[in-house]
């Protein structure tokens, strides 16, 4: 069905993930699942910082800010797709899928920020710790994560504004889960949409340099850490205790951006683009609190006090009961 320009359209219509209403209470329960644990996980990291004062330091006041920019990313895209699943529909309204896409975008680029700023954390705590006060001071923390975000917001302001004010013309069926303009893209009717294919590979140019000073940094720290002398285990076990998660959260977010954003169209499909937009859209927000808790003692141990006490005030509160 041809739609004669953008104006006529009140609403778009999101790829079903199922067609039997078998699968798609299935998906909905595996999408509920995945939310819920990114939720808790993303909410308990965020918690943990804010209350324990042992934490209150840069690297993880850059933690708290990537925690919520996962819970904010995730809720984006999984609270629509579950109700289309739950509600056997595939609507959603033209103003929905522009807030979607700006949400999005602004969440994501601010979050790839903060991997950024985070990577020039380490750098200076370990291979300028004498320096580490003065260049990583909480006004220089501030603010580089109001850059991170102002970043984000300014980036997503300028994508959804260039993309929604495009002629859409070829249909309102977008073949994915949630909005993204890579898909909307492809219901321009008119060469206008280079000029927002320009815009993304400025944007694929600006990550890559992102990108490159991640690899130099880490570059330079494993190299600091490996130079330590051999009586200083505990200094490079805390060293890789931290850098290791980071780095395998940043191995994670630009992978799966870059195969979703930069794959040859010759291999793409349907169910490959859907596959692909989840793991680079849902498994982050997903999967970081693990990679985070999981070889960082500090945080483990600001966890379990967190759930102790937790576990304290409840029993206090079913006894007065």
């Amino acid at each position: 069905m041809q739609m004669p320009n953008s104006s006529s359209i009140s609403e778009f219509l999101l790829l079903a993930l199922a067609d039997t209403r078998q699968l798609q209470l299935l998906h909905f329960w595996l999408l509920l699942g995945i939310y819920l644990a990114a939720l808790l996980g993303n909410g308990l990291i965020s918690t943990a910082v804010a209350c324990d004062h042992r934490l209150h330091t840069p690297m993880y006041f850059f933690l708290l800010n990537l925690a919520l920019l996962d819970l904010a990313c995730i809720s984006t895209t999984l609270p629509k797709a579950m109700a289309n699943a739950l509600w056997h529909t595939r609507h959603i309204s033209y103003a929905g899928c522009a807030a979607q896409v700006f949400f999005f975008f602004f969440f994501i680029s601010a979050e790839y920020s903060i991997l950024t700023i985070m990577s020039y954390d380490r750098y200076i705590a370990i291979c300028k710790p004498l320096h580490y006060g003065t260049l990583l001071g909480s006004r220089a923390c501030a603010t580089m994560a109001a850059a991170a975000w102002g970043t984000g917001l300014l980036y997503s302001l300028l994508h959804t504004a260039n993309t929604f004010s495009l002629p859409l013309c070829q249909s309102n069926a977008i073949n994915q889960f949630f909005c993204e303009i890579p898909q909307i893209l492809k219901l321009s009717c008119s060469k206008s949409y280079l000029r927002e294919v320009g815009l993304l590979f400025f944007s694929v140019c600006l990550a890559c340099g992102c990108f490159v000073f991640i690899i130099v940094s880490y570059v330079q720290i494993f190299r600091a850490v490996l130079r330590m002398p051999s009586e200083q285990g505990r200094h490079k076990h805390k060293a890789f205790s931290t850098c290791l998660p980071h780095l395998a959260v940043v191995s994670l977010f630009v992978t799966t951006c870059m195969f979703a954003y930069l794959k040859p169209p010759s291999i793409s499909s349907q169910s490959l683009d859907l596959v692909v937009s989840f793991l680079h859209s849902v498994l982050p927000p997903a999967v970081n609190p693990l990679i985070c808790g999981m070889r960082n003692p500090d945080l483990q141990d600001a966890l379990g006090k967190l759930m102790s006490w937790t576990l304290f005030i409840n029993s206090k509160l079913l006894l007065s009961l």
